[in-house]
């Protein structure tokens, strides 16, 4: 997977700090205490320790340590936290555009010494309880990381990591299938024409296909021209077919190796045992060398520069005439500097981040374009640090006019500083951060640490976040003008500074295009016959391996005995306050209270539904009150973490044709905060304020955009969300509030030259939505607490009282469910019912300017609490893992592909960045052949087994307990059922369950397909072209 850059404060954003009382721990000691146990000095396994830190922020200790032979560096986070994490990470910087250290990424994984067989890295995705299992090349690193909460399954991980980055196989066969090869279009036609294939061949095409993406790397390459940072570490699509396999393997033994990795273990399990295990499985083969892998400093260019490129069309932009980009990307210090690379972080948020920024005044509410530059902030990804500021979606005549207006704000800044209540707002989000807990901070913390690190940095230092923030007061209170200064030094004394300007050019693709016929023919001239005839003899070969039946016996495996019985109960008490119904759920939430509220849709005009994505989105972002919306984003900030409101489609869990429709309201805040959180809430429901025509216009034209930047990089959920469309009410409705219908929506209300009449429509939706008669409240927070929110909650809705009112609900057939199963005659979820509902075939083209196809079908099955609903989840993982993903991605060629089974009782087929397009449905039709013939081994039902138990099991956070039972009301009870039928899945079953639901005759399904131009659909009357 590759990996862009990603600026420090969205790393923070991403880091969930969280910590737990020490009450809720019932061990006698902690893995922080224990850690604090070690000495610096102290010899363990081939290992001596540096150094060991409390970070009580964080509620971990740090040890760090050498590897003595091999001087491989070490650091261990001990915390109470079972999800362990371990991640291993090598310095590769590359000097040329193959993607050598992407396409190696991809190759390690597919086979070493101890685990010989194909793709061990996929296999063990079916054999683990992993939480989290991937591999990212970044610009100047690669990181291999997992996490398991399951002691056994983290020793088997961890052998099978350290043996596919130190000891693979590196075959040639697999350098073909990973990174490019030559081959015919049919590998059994040698007639065919020859064409590049390659799983990362085809994911570079995909992600040059998205232009922010293509904007982010060109930034990039052209702001660091003289060394690694200049050329495209993923892999420039014509520059790989330079690479050879020789080179591969050149560069494993140059980067791979002890003396130029860094190894990262999170979690409660012991540190030694980590340690062996690494020593004798790794470490102890190898001797110390003098990796040459350092990046140098960037000279500092001594007057600025400006360059342009050009990109595709944006098929879905609001207007044709506006799609440039334009930004200014300054060079900054050198990212190991911990105190100075917080604060240009912190700076930069002052500068861009919400409506009371300078940059947001000065670019995005003038509305010259749509949204800040793909690329924007500070960005310490690098060795050296960059803060960028620009915008899109902008015509070419404002260009001259940005660049002033971003010189004459960098002016202001210097002369006028910023609010005192802006800083401590940014303090206070950085203190909600660290109280959050996430059940990945393992993962966030090795993402938070890698690129410091990488460069030699102390990565205890940055986890140390309370001595930058006192660090930070204390050089404010030192010199009031210290941020004013640092934007003098680094942004107008700044000569290494780059303006880059982006336009469409309407034949960038057919010229992207012709430039790869070219590649090919180059390619094809220099072949003889016997060059040609040996391509379709390996062509042969490579189809024969991918269809060969894989012995993985030497992969270790938990087994099914291994999966918990039993699912641990989450308390939850029910409770009224104002008439309304509330479930609290008591949780270890570290002094924050989540709030959610769910309102139902029930009495919403039809006319209106469309607007409500639209309506959620603005109604936190245009004042309520006496606030105007400045204010407002300024009162949320100091006082939550966070406001929100999202629409909700909720299938019955017995029955398809029944749904739940509303909008869930959800914040948080620091236990201290309580009464402003509610306070907010109450200005929304009593006085929202819908009069700022030109502030609706900035937030549907940024909308508007976000929607058409995201079809490149979640195409799949578009594509299956579309093919869902006919088959359910739910499934229907989800296409309307998430599906391409809303982007295509969205786009028609952003080219509108009169937003008046979508101005009076909004308190038309509100009067229906935000209703306490048709509301149910979630609150978590400690036992300590819970009593003081129940009071909060009851003034608030005492507040809000003026806005019940029992209205009409617009479909007739409603059906009611008690909140309280115990309780059949308490308060319930309002379904609509549609037994009208006529699913039908239908098939969908969506012809988009990408050079890759996101490929779905659908077909409607069963509801959860259906007996065939586990069998059809246990078949959906096992067909992905044993029979689609080497048809779609390993012959294929597409980034990924797979079956999953939805909670709507939609069993869905996709592929992801795909080159083929109709041929993929086949691929479809043959893994149903495939299931209904039973040619799997019990082996493979276990794997399926665990593989969907990891998913069912992963952590959930204390701030999420008890939602699900909250919003679709499964419980507990449901849950653990569930559960039972699971591990009683039998081979007949999948059979079963596959000619009955999956067959040909016996299916009504919808298929959906985004991607480039397609004659032959086209001529095909079965499909709609939208």
């Amino acid at each position: 997977m590759f990996r862009q850059t990603r600026t420090v404060l969205q790393k923070l954003r991403n880091l969930r700090f969280s910590g737990q009382h020490q009450t809720w721990r019932l061990k006698s000691t902690s893995a922080q205490e224990r850690a604090l146990l070690y000495q610096p000095g102290q010899k363990i396994h081939g290992f001596t320790v540096k150094e060991v830190v409390a970070v009580p922020d964080l509620f971990l200790t740090a040890v760090k340590l050498t590897h003595d032979k091999t001087g491989a560096q070490y650091l261990h986070a001990a915390r109470d936290d079972s999800n362990n994490l371990f991640s291993v990470q090598f310095r590769t910087t590359p000097l040329d555009s193959t993607g050598v250290p992407h396409i190696l990424e991809h190759t390690v994984l597919c086979g070493s010494e101890k685990y010989p067989c194909r793709d061990p890295f996929f296999k063990m995705l079916n054999r683990s309880l992993s939480t989290f299992m991937n591999a990212f090349t970044a610009s100047d690193y690669t990181m291999y990381p997992f996490s398991t909460q399951n002691a056994k399954d983290f020793q088997n991980l961890l052998s099978v990591y350290l043996d596919a980055v130190f000891f693979p196989c590196l075959r040639e066969q697999d350098f073909w299938q990973e990174g490019w090869r030559l081959e015919n279009e049919n590998p059994t036609d040698p007639s065919s024409p020859l064409m590049f294939k390659g799983v990362v061949f085809n994911e570079m095409k995909g992600a040059f296909s998205d232009n922010e993406r293509l904007y982010a790397q060109h930034l990039q390459n052209k702001l660091y021209p003289d060394h690694t940072y200049s050329v495209v570490s993923g892999g420039e699509p014509l520059s790989i077919p330079d690479l050879s396999w020789k080179q591969l393997k050149h560069f494993h033994a140059t980067h791979y190796h002890p003396s130029n990795a860094r190894f990262f273990t999170y979690g409660d399990l012991p540190l030694e045992q980590h340690l062996r295990q690494v020593e004798d499985e790794a470490l102890s083969r190898f001797d110390r060398t003098q990796p040459d892998t350092q990046v140098p400093p960037q000279p500092h260019w001594t007057s600025p520069r400006e360059e342009h490129v050009t990109c595709g069309p944006d098929a879905l932009a609001p207007d044709p005439a506006r799609q440039n980009t334009l930004c200014m990307s300054y060079l900054l210090g050198d990212i190991t500097d911990t105190s100075e690379a917080f604060t240009l972080s912190l700076l930069s948020s002052l500068m861009i981040s919400g409506p009371n920024s300078p940059f947001y005044k000065a670019l995005i509410e003038p509305k010259i374009g749509t949204d800040f530059s793909s690329v924007v902030g500070y960005d310490g990804s690098t060795k050296e640090a960059s803060f960028s500021i620009g915008l899109q979606g902008m015509a070419e005549d404002d260009i001259e006019r940005v660049k002033q207006i971003i010189n004459q704000t960098i002016d202001d800044i210097i002369a006028n500083g910023f609010e005192e209540e802006r800083i401590e707002a940014l303090l206070h989000k950085i203190e909600i951060q660290m109280k959050h807990q996430s059940t990945s901070f393992g993962l966030s913390l090795a993402s938070y640490i890698a690129s410091c690190w990488n460069h030699d940095g102390d990565p205890v230092e940055l986890l140390q976040i309370s001595e930058s923030v006192a660090q930070f007061r204390r050089a404010l209170a030192e010199n009031p003008r210290f941020l004013q200064e640092k934007v003098q030094q680094h942004f107008k004394e700044n000569t290494h500074r780059l303006t880059l300007s982006m336009s469409p050019d309407q034949s960038y693709l057919e010229k992207q295009a012709k430039a790869e016929e070219d590649k090919l023919q180059q390619k094809i001239q220099a072949l003889s016959d016997g060059d040609k005839k040996e391509i379709y003899e390996k062509g042969l070969e490579l189809l024969a391996a991918q269809s060969k039946t894989q012995d993985a016996s030497c992969l270790p495996a938990l087994q099914v005995s291994d999966i918990e019985p039993t699912i641990p109960v989450t308390p939850v008490q029910m409770g009224t306050a104002g008439g309304v119904p509330v479930q609290y759920c008591e949780q270890p939430t570290n002094g924050m209270v989540y709030f959610r509220a769910m309102c139902s849709l029930n009495t919403l005009p039809e006319d209106l539904k469309q607007y409500v994505p639209l309506f959620c989105s603005v109604i936190t972002r245009m004042g309520c009150g006496s606030l105007d919306y400045r204010q407002q984003a300024q009162q949320m900030e100091l006082k939550t973490g966070g406001v929100s409101v999202s629409t909700q489609v909720i299938p019955d869990s017995t029955h398809l044709d029944m749904y739940e429709q509303g909008v869930l309201l959800f914040s948080s805040c620091l236990e201290r905060n309580l009464a402003d959180m509610f306070h907010l809430w109450s200005d929304l429901f009593n006085s929202p304020r819908f009069d700022d025509e030109e502030r609706l216009r900035v937030l549907v034209m940024m909308s508007a955009q976000e929607l058409a930047n995201g079809i490149s990089y979640s195409g799949h959920m578009y594509a299956m969300t579309r093919a869902g469309r006919s088959l359910s009410p739910a499934g229907d409705l989800q296409e309307t509030f998430v599906g391409m219908e809303q982007v295509k929506f969205m786009k028609r209300i952003a080219e509108m030259s009169d937003l008046k009449q979508v101005l009076r429509t909004l308190p038309r939706i509100k009067k229906h939505l935000l209703n306490p008669e048709n509301m149910r409240c979630a609150v978590n927070a400690t036992p300590q607490k819970m009593s003081d929110a129940a009071g909060q909650l009851e003034h608030f809705m005492k507040d809000i009282a003026g806005n019940r009112k029992e209205r009409k609900t617009v479909r007739t057939s409603i059906i009611e469910r008690p909140l309280d199963p115990l309780v059949t005659t308490g308060p319930s979820r309002k379904l609509i019912s549609d037994s009208t509902f006529q699913p039908c075939q239908m098939k969908t083209f969506f012809p988009l300017p990408f050079p890759v196809n996101f490929v779905s079908e659908c077909i409607r099955t069963v509801p959860f609490a259906h007996q065939d609903y586990a069998s059809l989840c246990i078949l959906a993982r096992m067909m992905t893992a044993k029979f689609l993903h080497g048809e779609i991605r390993e012959k294929g060629g597409a980034y990924g592909g797979g079956a999953r089974m939805g909670g709507g009782g939609l069993f869905s087929f996709y592929s992801y960045r795909d080159p083929n397009s109709v041929q993929t449905l086949s691929a479809f039709r043959k893994g149903v052949d495939w299931a209904r013939s039973g040619q799997f081994s019990q082996q493979d039902i276990d794997e399926a087994k665990l593989s969907v138990f990891s998913a069912v099991d992963s952590p959930v956070a204390p701030s999420d307990k008890g939602t699900g039972r909250f919003l679709s009301g499964i419980t507990d009870e449901m849950k653990q059922a569930h559960r039972e039928r699971l591990f009683m899945v039998t081979d007949k079953n999948l059979q079963d369950v596959a000619e009955r639901y999956l067959g040909l005759g016996q299916q009504t399904c919808g298929v959906a397909i985004i991607g480039p131009e397609n004659e032959s659909i086209k001529k095909d009357p079965s499909w709609i072209v939208k």
